[in-house]
């Protein structure tokens, strides 16, 4: 009896995504902001908690779930929400101009950036992520095409060390107030 009671006295912490620490590589991009059109990189949003993914405005499902529930995220945060940055991050820069990107994000909450980077930017922040992505072939200036992306996102900690992956963030049943302890759990520096 004394041996369960000890095992129930010790309580190991689970995270609602997938802990990926150690396992992901740091956060390292340099990409421009859709909302004040400079260049930005991992270190103007170290300190704050990260929650990254790649999509595009044109995204029928997938982009604009994830966003309304990392918002979710955010709403919960209260004023912790400060500590939070969200990241989105076009797979499609030839549609998602700057100004789209930045009212696209911002349509969702102001805790939310839209990055665009160039081919060779985006590919690099990708491939050190292992997210994949497609464009398919289109005429130039075509405005209706296919494009396909992974839908995990990525939280990163203050200092920008990969903590959690939540690979399905992007349907009704996301536990938005798991993945909020989560973030919280990473501002109070667990």
């Amino acid at each position: 009896m004394g041996g369960a009671a000890a095992l129930t006295g010790c309580r190991t912490e689970t995270w609602y995504g997938k802990d990926v620490t150690g396992i992901l590589p740091d956060l390292d991009f340099a990409l421009t902001s859709a909302q004040d059109r400079q260049a930005v990189t991992e270190a103007d949003y170290h300190g704050r908690i990260v929650a990254l993914f790649f999509g595009f405005t044109f995204c029928p499902d997938i982009c604009p779930m994830t966003l309304s529930n990392l918002a979710g995220v955010a709403d919960r945060l209260g004023e912790d929400a400060e500590n939070f940055s969200i990241l989105f991050v076009t797979v499609d820069p030839e549609r998602d101009t700057l100004p789209i990107l930045a009212d696209y994000a911002a349509a969702f909450t102001p805790r939310a950036a839209g990055l665009r980077g160039t081919p060779d930017q985006l590919a690099r922040l990708a491939r050190r992520l292992k997210v994949t992505y497609k464009v398919e072939p289109h005429p130039e200036g075509a405005r209706d095409y296919a494009v396909s992306h992974g839908k995990s996102v990525y939280v990163f900690d203050r200092s920008g060390a990969a903590r959690v992956l939540w690979p399905e963030f992007d349907t009704l049943q996301a536990d938005v107030a798991a993945a909020t302890e989560d973030i919280q759990r990473l501002i109070t520096g667990e």
